[in-house]
């Protein structure tokens, strides 16, 4: 079976620096993109031929005009007013639009969405869902739009903190949860049991995987069975309990090693790790290069 085609953020930002005329108002790394002119004429060949894999976040407001795609196989129609969340590894196909259809979007890599939210997930982004669609109300508009034009403009400013950036990114990303909360409040009230032992799980690995790498703790903490956790985990995500304490342990790697000069040995004792070359090995397995050759990537 041939590979799922994927899009990546490195790959989208090599994509619209080749269309120059796009890149106006449009802050784009290799960790973060903020635009504030999506085009989907820009990027539709890359959707439409085949569904297409995006590995990181994104967050989409349309602006203007209309559009059909297929969200995770299904297929959606979005109009003006409407805030569309696309959790990472999302598949996504492009089917019609509009010819006026705009939006303003917002990507991100994990190991940015990790630094700027820390511990505390909000619960729209937990995991728990795949993708969301909200019609937002005027006055919700304006105020997510201020919000992501501040955010634009700071990142475009050559001498700006990247500390500045990552506040901003995270009050963007809790007024989301925000808008989720409030259209979603019914069913957050009727979540099943099992979604609410997802949530506490994904809530426990992101604050203890540095530390704790096995379902036994988490298990434990959840007064249930390793086999148990396991079986609801995957029934819930799609992804075993084992890939999510695998996933969040990578991220808390890649962020050390990008932010920080601790060495290897260092992040290996510092995340519990028997020793480097046990780190070297489980990490290379997940990413397919070792800790050095991501470091100076």
């Amino acid at each position: 079976m041939a590979a799922l085609h994927q899009l990546t953020l490195t790959q989208l930002k090599e994509l619209i620096e080749r269309n120059d005329e796009h890149l106006v108002g449009n802050y784009i790394s290799q960790n973060l993109v903020v635009a504030r002119n999506v085009r989907l004429s820009l990027v539709k060949d890359q959707f439409t031929a085949t569904p297409t894999l995006l590995p990181e976040m994104r967050i989409l407001l349309i602006k203007h005009g209309w559009a059909k795609m297929s969200l995770n196989m299904i297929e959606h129609y979005f109009s003006a007013g409407d805030l569309i969340y696309l959790a990472p590894n999302g598949i996504i196909q492009y089917q019609d639009a509009s010819a006026d259809v705009q939006a303003i979007g917002i990507s991100m890599t994990d190991e940015l969405l990790q630094l700027a939210i820390g511990n505390r997930i909000p619960r729209a982004l937990d995991g728990h869902l795949r993708d969301f669609q909200l019609h937002l109300q005027n006055d919700e508009i304006k105020f997510y739009d201020t919000m992501h034009e501040m955010l634009t403009h700071y990142s475009i400013e050559q001498a700006s903190s990247g500390q500045v950036t990552l506040h901003l990114v995270s009050a963007l990303l809790w007024y989301v949860n925000h808008l989720w909360s409030q259209h979603e409040q019914s069913g957050r009230e009727g979540q099943s049991r099992e979604q609410q032992l997802f949530t506490d799980f994904v809530q426990l690995v992101s604050q203890y995987a540095p530390a704790h790498h096995t379902i036994d703790f988490y298990a434990s903490r959840l007064c249930l069975t390793p086999r148990y956790l396991s079986t609801i985990i995957s029934r819930v995500s799609g992804k075993s309990a084992k890939q999510w304490i695998d996933d969040a342990l990578v991220t808390r790697i890649k962020i050390d090693l990008k932010h920080s000069d601790k060495s290897v040995a260092s992040i290996a004792d510092d995340l519990n790790f028997p020793n480097p070359a046990f780190m070297t090995k489980f990490f290379k397995r997940m990413t397919g290069i070792n800790p050095t050759q991501f470091r100076h990537s």
